[in-house]
């Protein structure tokens, strides 16, 4: 996948904030944020098997003083429903950054349902829900994010649409 223009600026953002580990479940639209994770001798790319185990993860990275970001795609948000109570109740910072599916120009039906329930899903289980529509906003708003999540110690998830990111196309 080739690097779109803000996706570079979303890492420095992230870098600025204090981020120091980098939680993911591997994803395309993510795909940019992981290289550079892995080639930066000051982060740590941690590949998960599943979402929810993100969370824990920037839990102890809080525990530990240092600050984590969790990549996923909006599929596995459903995965993490519970484990959302752990930094709402334990007053814990979590910035997760959410690639959409199921939106604009989606191949796969199965992407669809937790596309259209990922922001109120989210946002009833107390994450607070920012939208990025367009790459002129992205960076600013992962920024605003990171620092609101990190210093307020609440849970903000910023949604990348699909529109801005690309839609996956189905190669037969």
């Amino acid at each position: 996948m080739t690097a779109l223009p803000w996706q570079d600026g979303v890492y420095a953002a992230l870098k600025k904030a204090g981020v120091r580990q980098v939680g993911y479940v591997p994803d395309a639209g993510h795909s940019r944020l992981i290289e550079q994770a892995h080639a930066d001798p000051e982060v740590t790319a941690v590949v998960l098997t599943t979402e929810e185990e993100g969370i824990a993860m920037a839990a102890g990275c809080h525990l530990g003083g240092s600050r984590a970001v969790l990549l996923m795609q909006s599929s596995g948000v459903g995965n993490c429903i519970n484990m959302l109570s752990l930094p709402i109740h334990c007053r814990m910072p979590l910035l997760t950054l959410v690639t959409m599916r199921g939106e604009w120009g989606e191949f796969n039906p199965w992407q669809v349902p937790m596309g259209s329930a990922t922001g109120p899903v989210l946002s009833a289980a107390g994450v607070h829900i920012r939208r990025a529509e367009r790459a002129d906003e992205v960076v600013d708003m992962v920024a605003a994010s990171a620092q609101l999540a990190f210093d307020s110690a609440i849970p903000v998830a910023v949604l990348l649409s699909q529109r801005m990111i690309g839609a996956k196309v189905w190669v037969k």
